[in-house]
């Protein structure tokens, strides 16, 4: 059955529809990746956006099991590919992509030509759009938190030193890259004050999610104490930008963003050069914050910001996502670098 995506300009491509039948609107983003479509389509800081992969090839290695998943569900709006595999290939396959994009009512397109998309959106910026006869939905207009945050306080491990998770669309390995270092995990509701926790904690980590960063009001309004507080504070892509927020600084969109696992950034204190694997819209200006702080890391691709480091207080913050998943592992070892700031 033939589908069409349509474009907030009028712009329309055709496809071959291999998903949920359906409407659907959202933010129209690419995923430069290779590999890694089961954690990218689970990943909550895809809500709202419908995804265009530039790699030519979806589905080939068919859909695992939830262990390896980033959330218990695909987040995305739905799925934009230039040929889809029907027939996968691999020993932890349990179905194909198309059967898990029906069974979670994800509509998706194949035959599209992805890369002209892509020309588009690098040329013009990303742009909303839809399938189907769906009204156009802006996500950027919304705090879309309370739909990917956990809803309850949550413990995982048993270690002497306990952190406290801001699950503001927390992906599951930044839980399980915590916990192989021997830390306990309390992951709380994304307008959780920490200041009222009837628990002991350690350190706060601010996770990844979705949408714009000054929409999460109750989120910044938190993280500002634990900066009045002196608390040991790691902030990772929208927890990035909620902590620059919550330290009086500024963020803004870019035009297309970075998502996908062949990012280069540069440790400007180290000068030393990592890949990353990336999914953000929106980025810190770094000239908005006071003399306190400084830069810590840059994208080798555009030179904007991607992280942020208090010059004498434990406050740390990265763009990328250091527990990769897909890839590569070159950022992991930040994680103990906060552990080692508790």
């Amino acid at each position: 059955m033939q589908g069409k995506l349509v474009l907030s300009d009028g712009t329309y491509f055709l496809g071959e529809s291999f998903g949920a039948l359906g409407s659907t609107s959202g933010e129209v983003v690419f995923n430069t990746g290779m590999v890694g479509y089961p954690e990218s389509l689970t990943d909550p800081s895809y809500f709202g956006q419908i995804l265009v992969l530039t790699y030519p090839l979806a589905g080939n290695y068919g859909v695992p099991k939830k262990e390896f998943w980033e959330s218990k569900k695909i987040q995305v709006k739905a799925l934009i590919v230039q040929n889809y595999i029907n027939h996968p290939s691999h020993f932890e396959s349990e179905r194909s992509l198309g059967q898990w994009l029906k069974d979670e009512g994800i509509p998706a397109l194949q035959g599209v030509d992805t890369r002209m998309l892509t020309r588009k959106l690098r040329q013009h910026g990303v742009m909303l759009g839809k399938i189907g006869d769906a009204n156009i939905y802006d996500p950027n207009y919304e705090n879309l938190l309370p739909y990917v945050s956990t809803a309850k306080v949550e413990t995982y491990g048993s270690g002497r030193k306990n952190i406290l998770l801001i699950d503001c669309g927390a992906k599951e390995n930044i839980i399980r890259s915590l916990i192989k270092r021997g830390v306990r995990v309390t992951k709380v509701p994304w307008d959780f004050n920490p200041m009222r926790a009837k628990f002991d904690f350690d350190g706060v980590f601010i996770s990844n999610g979705p949408g714009n960063p000054k929409q999460a009001k109750k989120t910044i309004k938190n993280v500002t104490g634990i900066l009045k507080q002196g608390i040991p504070a790691l902030g990772i892509c929208l927890g990035s930008q909620i902590l620059a927020l919550a330290a009086g600084g500024n963020t803004y969109k870019l035009k297309f963003g970075h998502r996908g696992q062949n990012q280069p950034v540069l440790n400007c204190i180290t000068n030393k050069s990592i890949i990353t694997s990336q999914n953000h819209g929106f980025a810190v200006d770094m000239k908005s914050l006071d003399s306190g702080w400084r830069e810590w890391f840059v994208n080798l691709n555009d030179g904007t910001n991607e992280g942020i480091r208090h010059k004498k207080r434990p406050f740390l913050a990265v763009q990328f996502h250091p527990e990769a998943s897909p890839g590569p592992l070159d950022a992991s070892y930040l994680f103990d670098e906060f552990i080692g700031e508790l």
